[in-house]
């Protein structure tokens, strides 16, 4: 039986409050996902142009994740924390008058300081959950600390489902299915598209408050102090140069970094483009956005059961066990047309579970506590993948066929090759931890 506890009694107030940020942002990950078939339709753009969505949203993390590991550096997690949900909130007030202007540039702009926000809370609260115990139990506590993302995502998915997808009068189909948007008159489309916008509006200026209300009872808590920041008070540091010198020559972490780039390109290419798979099925948005609901409940699921096994199972060998199972899936996606498969592709998500937050941990287990806040930038940095691979889906996905086969499915085959490199990360990270 395990003697070390997970969460010490001292620092679990502070592991409850730190774990609630991870569905914050959990919810903006993924109320943002199905924005981008929202956004192709009623602002009538392709594929490829409104998948720009997810590019200005995880470019953000490509952008501010070394900015931000360099202030928490200098100051502390809790100044990064609240710098964190400034921005947060102002990317989600923004889309205020960006539905006033009706431009798709604006939207992408204000996602894109929003997420300058995320990569301050990400590039904080994960090595700060890993600083609360003791170093043999990090990944595990990490694991449950990011199961708790998929209950924002859980909720991101249920107020896309009810609240805006039904809403969008873009979205209304004749009785074959098709859409009917782009016959209508300019004047019509113009009415549509103002209340389309306002729809897809008010959710983001709703958690705009709630996360000014996080921010307040925050900046009212008392933090502990982590290792690095007691190092850091007795003049114990590395200079950035010698941080950068130690995490290149870290192989583990190295080649975590990578594989935490095709982990996330994967994630959010499964889960943008559910909707695009389910629609060339004849399954309007709303509908389809109840399959990714089921996808992330199974992702909720596999990451709680996922935590439990990791008490008995190698988390590198789990790590490579669920990355077979998540190709396996992937494959079946690409191959199986019809409802089977749309049933592998939302079964990848269960096998996607325990992917960020074990690679994550894993990357940074023998990294140095003077090394960490930078360590932690370039893993929430490598969200960038989400920014880079969509868009290169959807040039695929607007070929309509491919060598006589549906262009969404032959898709499919850029997470596939992400999965494989996430799997072989796993292995060697296991053999190494063997010799």
């Amino acid at each position: 039986m395990e003697k070390k506890p997970l969460v010490q009694k001292k620092y679990l107030f502070t592991f409850i409050l730190i774990t609630s940020l991870f569905a914050l942002w959990g919810f903006a990950n993924d109320i943002t996902n199905p924005m981008v078939a929202a956004f192709q339709t009623v602002m009538e753009l392709s594929a490829a142009k409104a998948s720009m969505v997810q590019f200005a949203f995880y470019g953000g993390y490509a952008t501010m994740a070394i900015p931000a590991a360099l202030f928490i550096r200098r100051y502390s997690y809790k100044s990064g924390i609240l710098l964190g949900l400034a921005l947060y909130a102002t990317g989600a007030f923004l889309f205020i008058p960006a539905a006033e202007y009706q431009l798709f540039a604006f939207f992408c702009v204000s996602l894109y300081i929003l997420t300058f926000g995320l990569a301050f809370l990400e590039t904080t609260a994960n090595p700060f959950i890993l600083s609360l115990g003791d170093k043999d139990t990090s990944t595990r506590r990490l694991n449950l600390a990011q199961a708790f993302n998929p209950v924002g995502s859980l909720s991101g998915m249920a107020v896309a489902s009810f609240i805006v997808l039904p809403h969008l009068l873009s979205d209304k189909r004749d009785a074959a299915g098709q859409i009917i948007f782009p016959l209508l008159s300019e004047a019509e489309k113009a009415d549509i598209r103002l209340h389309d916008l306002a729809v897809i509006r008010d959710p983001y200026v709703a958690i705009g408050l709630v996360v000014v209300c996080v921010l307040a009872v925050i900046a009212l808590t008392r933090m502990p102090k982590t290792e690095s920041e007691e190092q850091k008070a007795a003049g114990q540091t590395h200079t950035v140069g010698e941080t950068l010198h130690n995490l290149w020559h870290n192989t583990i972490y190295r080649e975590g970094v990578f594989a935490q780039v095709c982990y996330v390109a994967a994630q959010i290419m499964v889960w943008t483009f559910i909707i695009q798979y389910a629609d060339h099925l004849g399954i309007n948005k709303a509908k389809a956005q109840m399959f990714n609901i089921v996808a992330m409940s199974l992702n909720l699921c596999g990451r709680f059961l996922g935590t439990s096994i990791m008490r008995f199972v190698n988390t590198r060998k789990m790590l490579t066990i669920f990355g077979i199972c998540a190709a396996l899936c992937t494959l079946g996606t690409v191959c199986i047309e019809g409802m089977a498969g749309l049933y592998c592709l939302v079964a990848i998500s269960l096998f996607m579970s325990i992917m960020f937050p074990t690679i994550y941990g894993v990357a940074l287990e023998n990294v140095d506590s003077k090394d960490t806040h930078l360590g932690a930038a370039f893993l929430v940095m490598a969200i960038v993948g989400g920014a880079l691979m969509p868009p290169l889906q959807g040039l695929i996905i607007d070929q309509q066929t491919i060598w006589g086969h549906p262009a969404v499915n032959i898709s499919f085959t850029l997470p596939l090759l992400c999965f494989l490199v996430v799997t072989a990360y796993g292995y060697r990270s296991y053999k190494r931890q063997l010799s």
